[in-house]
């Protein structure tokens, strides 16, 4: 079903409900309608969300981990979840989809990709709710029906090491479904090109606007896009357009 055009002249974004095993009316936008940026941008439209429109981290994160939850359990509705949380704001939506699946009645298990004392603060934070819940959280990956690699975000340097790179050649050699949060844990969003180790997810659920790379590389598998509650307007700088129907019906939307 078409939507009306957004204001200001945007392109008209056509949305259909998907019907797909797993999926209940998660609406699909061609990635035609929509505008892709770089991790120099992404990067830019993060301080202005946080500087400009003193729309915190937290709030971010808290968007982006809950929207990540309810895919989960809308495409994949699996009964174990197990979580890969990195140190950074990618992890911290991971911890924040580990407390709502958790409270939705899911057998959730936290993997951390570092010790606990080297989180970020807001991180950190959202990991301390999970400590008081009694979620289990551990340094070893168990066994589950879904994992939501939250490693490693858009703000990769050269190849994943340690820990991390450990648990990405884990996950590449589990048969369950693999839900990337922003993008697969080793994937330049900038160029496409994976990084060694990078996962090979079964979907990613990429947060605001596309990514340049994501678009064609084989790693990212099923992509959705998730509302943070980024104002379309924060993106005319880039001379890109956001149309404001894309999230009209849902917070999470199928991009193909």
């Amino acid at each position: 079903m078409s939507l009306g055009a957004a204001a200001m002249g945007l392109k008209l974004v056509e949305v259909r409900l998907t019907s797909v095993v797993g999926m209940t009316e998660i609406p699909t936008v061609p990635s035609s309608g929509l505008p892709a940026i770089t991790r120099q941008q992404m990067e830019e439209v993060d301080r202005v969300m946080i500087e400009d429109l003193h729309i915190s981290l937290a709030q971010m994160m808290e968007n982006a981990g809950r929207n990540l939850a309810a895919l989960a359990q809308k495409r994949f509705a699996a009964a174990r979840v197990c979580v890969m949380a990195g140190s950074g704001g990618n992890g911290g939506g991971g911890l924040v989809a580990a407390r709502h699946l958790s409270n939705w009645g899911v057998d959730v298990t936290v993997t951390l990709g570092q010790p606990v004392d080297s989180m970020a603060r807001v991180p950190a934070h959202q990991l301390d709710a999970l400590q008081q819940m009694k979620v289990a959280i551990g340094e070893e990956p168990v066994s589950a029906d879904l994992y939501l690699d939250a490693l490693i975000g858009y703000s990769l340097q050269g190849d994943p090491r340690g820990r991390k790179a450990e648990l990405i050649e884990w996950l590449n050699q589990q048969e369950q479904p693999v839900l990337a949060l922003d993008t697969p844990s080793g994937l330049d969003v900038t160029t496409g090109e994976p990084a060694n180790p990078c996962v090979a997810a079964t979907a990613t659920m990429t947060l605001a606007a596309p990514k340049t790379g994501l678009s064609g590389a084989d790693q990212v598998g099923e992509l959705y896009l998730a509302d943070i509650s980024v104002p379309p307007g924060v993106y005319a700088p880039f001379g890109r357009k956001m149309p404001t129907s894309v999230f009209a019906r849902s917070p999470v939307v199928r991009v193909a």
